[in-house]
């Protein structure tokens, strides 16, 4: 009986032993992934910001400037490029919606980012542009890969269309959530104006023949939980000029916008619970269940060898038989 149920927990024992690494490496790659049809939104604000009032081509200060960045999952596009990419595929359709204190746009940059469903690598297919212009992204935007390191990262700035370096500034507390701190900066670089402008009959063809261009420097802070590599925190120190040509009447340069960019209050808290919850099912599949596992496999094993070593200890001398005395006859 005991070496039946020591052969069952030797069983169990493998069987956890086994269940510990395969869930670290191969059940998480498979099922931590951003799903195909995730929707998102996040509100930032720049308080007292400078503005390019376009009707009489002057920058003022206005009482705040909001910008609404959506992020859409497109499943059916997802899908097709799966077929030819061969590995889980997030295409992601966003919007740059940017207002004025009065509510109207000030301008509006759709993109389509397309990546690993993992790795947050990005996937090169037809289709991924920003404001309508091909291109071919390297490095992450938006998210951080699960497990996020202290490092460096590879940053894609969609205003430039180009990629440089987001470093690693250190790690702090924010909320109750243990951040790593990256920060960006962009050096005044000449940047297209967007296709979509706030002032009718003003178009960037129109912009282009007075020879106004448009240049762009920003710098950019992310806090971000490195579990899920989800940013819990951002902002930007962004800054637009219009230089030259004769759109401005003469002047050099004009400030199109400047502000601190923030996100809001309640979409900070609505995005630390969100990430604190999805923060417990990362753990769950690289940490909690391969090391639960594993511990509970040595447990087994040990309580397997503790009855082996009991079933084969050896009987002890049986007892020497008891003789009745004979009656002593006379």
């Amino acid at each position: 009986m005991r070496r039946t149920a020591s052969l069952v927990l030797l069983a169990c024992a493998v069987f956890c032993a086994a269940l510990s690494p395969l869930t670290r490496w191969y059940a998480f790659p498979h099922l931590a992934r951003i799903p195909a049809n995730q929707y998102q939104d996040v509100v930032l604000e720049a308080r007292n910001a400078t503005l390019l009032d376009y009707g009489t081509m002057r920058a003022k200060k206005v009482p705040q400037v909001t910008i609404v960045q959506t992020l859409k999952g497109d499943v059916a596009a997802a899908r097709k490029i799966e077929k030819t990419a061969h590995r889980p595929v997030v295409v992601w359709n966003a919007l740059s919606y940017v207002q004025g204190p009065d509510g109207k746009m000030v301008s509006e940059v759709p993109e389509r980012y397309i990546f690993d469903a993992h790795s947050q690598a990005p996937v090169h297919a037809t289709g991924e542009m920003v404001d309508g212009d091909p291109v071919r992204r390297a490095g992450i935007e938006f998210k951080w890969p699960f497990l996020t390191q202290k490092r460096d990262y590879e940053y894609f700035d969609a205003q430039t269309r180009t990629t440089s370096p987001i470093h690693y500034e250190g790690t702090r507390e924010f909320r109750g959530l243990k951040v790593y701190c990256f920060e960006q900066t962009v050096p005044w670089t000449r940047v297209p104006m967007p296709k979509s402008m706030p002032v009718k009959g003003i178009t960037p063809q129109t912009v282009a023949r007075t020879g106004t261009t448009r240049w762009y420097t920003t710098v950019r802070r992310f806090w971000v939980e490195p579990v899920t590599g989800a940013p819990v925190y951002g902002e930007e120190i962004h800054r637009e000029e219009l230089r030259g040509g004769t759109l401005l009447g003469g002047r050099a340069e004009v400030t199109a916008f400047a502000g601190d960019v923030k996100m809001r209050e309640d979409y900070v808290e609505h995005t630390v619970a969100l990430v604190k919850h999805n923060r417990t099912l990362v753990l769950a599949l690289t940490s909690y269940v391969p090391r639960g596992t594993l511990a509970l496999g040595l447990l087994l094993l040990a309580l397997s060898l503790v009855l082996e070593a009991r079933a084969r200890r050896p009987a002890g001398p049986a007892p020497a038989p008891t003789t009745r005395p004979r009656p002593v006859s006379a």
